[in-house]
């Protein structure tokens, strides 16, 4: 039965025993498998020989002051192959003592845990970057909001100039005026950003999960998801920034395409909070303008939906969308079952800065920016009404030809 133990414990572990100076005695072929040495190159050398040099001396030391003193050593350890390449290894030192309890041999067993170790250096790497990107952002807004604040304190200085001189130059003024006081949103803007990061947070923790369990295809899906929610964060950003530049350009796109983005953006929110999208689609139209504008509104709405499942007890949490032809218009309704809208509100909801929800959850730009969004950026409507059991959004916006260039 002991040999049966020994075999079981060698065909699943990476095994050596070396002497009491770190002279290798003994390598099962696992050992040998992930270090790239025959067994007759590692018999008789010391233990060192897969020793990385980027690991400290301190490290190895530690070790030492361990194992010397009869204490089992455990830690995960860097090592270097052969061929010059690194692995990673879950390691427990073990001294054997004789009959005089002195030592008489170490023997370590090992895991593999390369796939785990870079795996986790690959999402630390993503946060480092996914922070640097927070910094700058924040930076960003800053710099511009303050410069359109004097940019605005100097329009409204020209407006109390020239009042008098001209009605249409006063109305731009007007508006130049409006313009710059959306800089002071922006940073409110900024917060709200954060939003989709919860979604990423989770998106994380799954990755880690899934790492443990060294479940590679999970791993591989999450990773690829956590990407693209960083790039879509990104995107999101640079249309924010860009969305009241008049020279941004506008492109043929489907509209179908925007509705997909956005659910996969929130896909792992909206699982987590068990809300089940029923769609119709009409996967054949499409519209003219800033397909992530579209986006953005999407994800807008179904993140109401969602913190407005969060606030009331409801059985199955359904979100119906439908994308349909009317007229030479595309009609996209987004209806939940979360209660609707107090009647008293209603009008009120796309007015910037009014918001239902507590503060932590919202500034209330969400549906004004959404407006503005579809009227400015789509040439469209929207429009809200209770339907059945909950809140009812309608978006209108204008169809474009099938012979359009599609992006």
């Amino acid at each position: 039965m002991f040999k049966q133990y020994k075999e079981a414990i060698e065909s699943s572990n990476i095994v050596s025993k070396t002497d009491i100076n770190g002279i290798i005695t003994f390598v099962n072929d696992e050992f040998c498998k992930i270090s790239g040495y025959s067994r007759e190159e590692l018999i008789g050398q010391n233990h060192n020989i897969v020793r990385h040099p980027d690991v400290p001396a301190s490290n190895f030391k530690r070790l030492w002051d361990t194992i010397l003193q009869k204490k089992i050593f455990k830690s995960t350890v860097m090592n270097r192959a052969k061929d010059g390449s690194t692995f990673y290894v879950n390691t427990t030192i073990i001294p054997i003592l004789d009959e005089n309890g002195e030592i008489e041999e170490f023997i370590a067993i090992r895991y593999d845990v390369t796939k785990e170790v870079k795996l986790k250096t690959a999402l630390e790497k993503k946060e480092r970057e996914l922070e640097a990107l927070n910094r700058t952002l924040e930076k960003r807004v800053a710099l511009q909001t303050q410069k359109l604040y004097e940019l605005n304190k100097h329009l409204e200085e020209r407006v109390r100039e020239e009042v008098q001189k001209n009605e249409e130059k006063q109305k731009m003024l007007f508006w130049q005026s409006r313009f710059a006081s959306l800089g002071q949103m922006m940073a409110n803007i900024a917060h709200q950003w954060r939003q989709p990061l919860t979604e990423l947070t989770l998106a994380l923790f799954n990755l880690k999960r899934a790492s443990k369990k060294r479940d590679d295809e999970q791993v591989e899906a999450i990773y690829t998801e956590a990407k693209f929610m960083i790039q879509n964060m990104s995107q999101t950003i640079e249309d924010f920034i860009n969305f009241f530049r008049p020279d941004k350009p506008k492109e043929a796109f489907e509209i179908a395409k925007s509705l997909e983005e956005s659910l996969q953006i929130l896909h792992k929110a909206l699982e987590k909070e068990h809300i089940h999208i029923e769609k119709s689609v009409d996967t054949s139209l499409r519209s003219v303008g800033v397909s992530n504008e579209l986006s953005q509104v999407i994800i807008n709405l179904l993140q109401n939906a969602k913190d407005a499942f969060s606030d009331k007890k409801v059985g199955k949490k359904i979100v119906k969308i439908a994308i349909s032809r009317e007229g030479e218009f595309a009609k996209i309704v987004i209806a939940d079952n979360a209660g609707g809208i107090e009647e008293s509100v209603m009008e009120r909801i796309f007015e910037p800065y009014f918001t239902t929800k507590h503060t932590a959850k919202g500034t209330g730009l969400g549906l004004f920016m959404s407006k503005m969004i579809i009227e400015r950026g789509l040439s469209g409507s929207i429009e809200v009404h209770n339907c059945g059991e909950g809140a009812c959004f309608v978006i209108k916006i204008p169809l474009v030809e099938e012979t359009a260039d599609v992006v």
